[in-house]
């Protein structure tokens, strides 16, 4: 009885330790599923951290990217908009100078001949006036209480001032008066001035063109540098 009481208790203990040994394999299983889980997980939340910073990384140099892009704008643009400063002071400089000096060139070389062949130039001007034109230089004489200005860089004889009404009769209107009046400013020309309308002759024609050209010049020469 002794012996089977003692073989009962061994086989209880065996027992019992097999049931601790199943046990402590499953929580050995269960630590190794959850630390699996936790590995997975921090490599989970590793990569999410790697691609969260690659992606502020590539946001942060987009934005400095553009940063970068305005500050090259805005210095072309100040760049540009002093060389257009500078292209225009030296085209208004240059403009002013060949304009001063023409001016006076053409003062100096003026004659009676030549402000004989102005009034011709002038009176043909008249002359060749279309309908529509006659038209509306009429209706601005009336316009004006029948008064004409007729402004010259030079004084016109009384001759040649009778030939001038003379054809503005017959190529326009009768029944107007007009006003002679000097003005240096025309250079070597004459102008018939009346209500917002003209009929013009004068070298400052051929001097604003000769500045276009030069302005272009001077415009095609800088950018070309």
């Amino acid at each position: 009885k002794a012996m089977d009481d003692r073989e009962a208790k061994i086989a209880a203990r065996f027992a019992e330790a097999e049931d601790l040994k199943v046990k402590a394999d499953e929580e050995a299983a269960l630590y190794e599923k959850r630390n699996q889980m936790l590995n997975e997980k921090k490599d989970i939340m590793l990569n999410e951290a790697t691609m969260a910073a690659e992606a502020k990384r590539k946001e942060l140099m987009e934005k400095v990217r553009v940063e970068v892009e305005q500050v090259k704008t805005r210095w072309q643009d100040m760049l540009a908009r002093e060389q257009d400063a500078f292209l225009y002071d030296l085209r208004q400089r240059a403009a002013k100078q060949l304009y001063a000096t023409a001016r006076k060139a053409l003062s100096d070389l003026a004659d009676a001949d030549l402000e004989g062949r102005i009034v011709d130039e002038f009176i043909r001007r008249i002359k060749s006036l279309d309908a529509e034109k006659s038209l509306q230089m009429r209706q601005a004489i009336r316009g004006s209480g029948n008064r004409v200005t007729i402004q010259s860089a030079f004084g016109i004889p009384e001759t040649r001032q009778s030939q001038i009404e003379e054809v503005l009769k017959n190529q326009i209107t009768n029944g107007f008066t007009i006003r002679y009046q000097r003005e240096p400013d025309i250079v070597s020309g004459i102008e018939l001035r009346v209500n917002g309308h003209k009929i013009a002759w004068s070298l400052n024609e051929y001097l604003e063109t000769l500045v276009e050209s030069l302005t272009e010049t001077l415009q095609r020469e800088a950018h070309a540098t």
